[in-house]
């Protein structure tokens, strides 16, 4: 059954990467999975079909062996059904897929809303507080993990689901210049740039957006 899954028509993005939909392209890459993509406006995400696969309105969505949405239980599903992106071992496992986790849960929240803040609050008198005190906590958790990571290349041996979604999430600080001052992340990032399953799947979603902006 071919792998289907949904991406912004018109992504906020403007193409560079940080659209979730970039997680489910290159997990699929890595995997070394044909797919195909049905693109959505914002006026499709909130119709009953789209809802359907995704009760919230959002991207992306998975549609093949089964329907999935929230990348990381999709990026979870590729990894596991395709023997990819996991250790074979029970514990190495266990360890990547709490790094999957720790990228969603811990690092993640405070960078997204700070990128949001900087889009949305820029007018509002607690703009600038706001910024300081989730710069602060982004800062903590790039301290943390910059220690953990050392001079490895990844997060805890070989390239693993965890480091995928890790990288999804910092690639949002390239807009900014935090990641310059943790110079051990910031090749970490560029590590994982580098593989050409990312390059494949970030040149897939830039097309969508070069031809969105041509039409």
């Amino acid at each position: 059954m071919t792998i289907t899954i949904t991406a912004f028509e018109r992504s906020p993005d403007r193409g560079r990467g940080l659209a979730r939909d970039m997680r489910v392209r290159w997990a699929l890459e890595e995997a070394g999975q044909p797919y195909e993509v049905r693109l959505v406006s914002f006026e499709a995400m909130k119709q009953s079909a789209h809802l359907a696969r995704q009760p919230f309105g959002q991207i992306p969505t998975y549609e093949g062996d089964l329907t999935l949405f929230e990348s990381g239980a999709i990026v979870l599903h590729i990894a596991e059904r395709h023997g990819v992106l996991l250790p074979a071992d029970a514990i190495g496992r266990a360890r990547a897929i709490a790094w999957m986790f720790a990228a969603l849960n811990t690092v993640e929240p405070p960078i997204f809303d700070h990128s949001l803040a900087r889009i949305l609050e820029r007018d509002q008198p607690w703009y600038e507080q706001r910024l300081h005190a989730l710069e602060g906590s982004i800062r903590k958790r790039l301290g943390s993990l910059a220690a953990r990571l050392g001079d490895a290349d990844w997060l805890d041996g070989a390239f693993s689901a965890g480091d995928l979604l890790m990288v999804t999430v910092l690639l949002r600080l390239k807009s900014t210049t935090i990641l310059d001052d943790y110079p051990s992340l910031a090749a970490y990032v560029a590590r994982a740039e580098a593989r050409p399953a990312y390059q494949r799947a970030f040149a897939a979603q830039l097309a969508v957006f070069q031809a969105a902006s041509a039409g």
